[in-house]
């Protein structure tokens, strides 16, 4: 099976200011989210439809689970939105991953995505990371389209995604990045570099 497109955000600088949409708030994890984060992961995901219980073992009950780091859009005080501020180790301070961003089918259309996306990059930022990943699939050109306007760079990962990469570039109708893909790696320090690329 093919893997996920990864993308990488070589710094945290000159991140745009946060400005949600009219009648839009954000907010951070509280006890009993879970069955939102559930709600809006299915949603927004399709496939299986999560629990609060999924939420748990996924999420929330992880070791690397950062509760300031879990964002949330609201609309009415309800959740629609959400993004979390992920590591891959609990030791990780570093390199954040931007996890899990999904939201409700019904409030698509006010770039709620981009903004929890924004949130999770801004804890990183003032949390002392130094850049940023994250993984995603080809046919979530939309989210694609965010990553690339928040400063995302592809990474090849594995054979096959440069031409999996330039039919998103077509679908975007957006110029092959390919100069700034090849040389994506000499925006990092080595280490850095190292657990971007895997």
């Amino acid at each position: 099976m093919a893997r996920q497109l990864r993308m990488v955000r070589p710094n945290l600088e000159n991140l745009p200011e946060l400005q949600l949409p009219s009648g839009y708030s954000m907010r951070t994890y509280r006890e009993g989210d879970e069955v939102h984060w559930a709600h809006i992961i299915s949603d927004s995901f399709g496939g299986r439809k999560r629990t609060a219980q999924d939420t748990k073992n996924e999420i929330t009950s992880r070791d690397v689970f950062i509760p300031e780091g879990l964002y949330f859009a609201t609309h009415q005080d309800i959740p629609v939105g959400t993004a979390c501020a992920w590591r891959q180790s609990v030791d990780e301070k570093d390199v954040g991953y931007v996890h899990m961003v999904g939201v409700v089918g019904e409030h698509t259309g006010h770039k709620l995505g981009k903004w929890v996306s924004l949130a999770v990059l801004t804890y990183f930022r003032d949390n002392g990371f130094k850049c940023s990943m994250l993984d995603t699939d080809d046919f979530r050109v939309p989210a694609v389209k965010t990553y690339l306007n928040l400063g995302f760079i592809p990474v090849y990962v594995e054979e096959g995604q440069p031409e999996r990469w330039q039919k998103i570039f077509e679908k975007l109708g957006l110029p092959s990045m390919s100069t700034q893909i090849e040389n994506v790696s000499e925006t990092f320090p080595k280490d850095l570099w190292a657990k971007v690329s895997i």
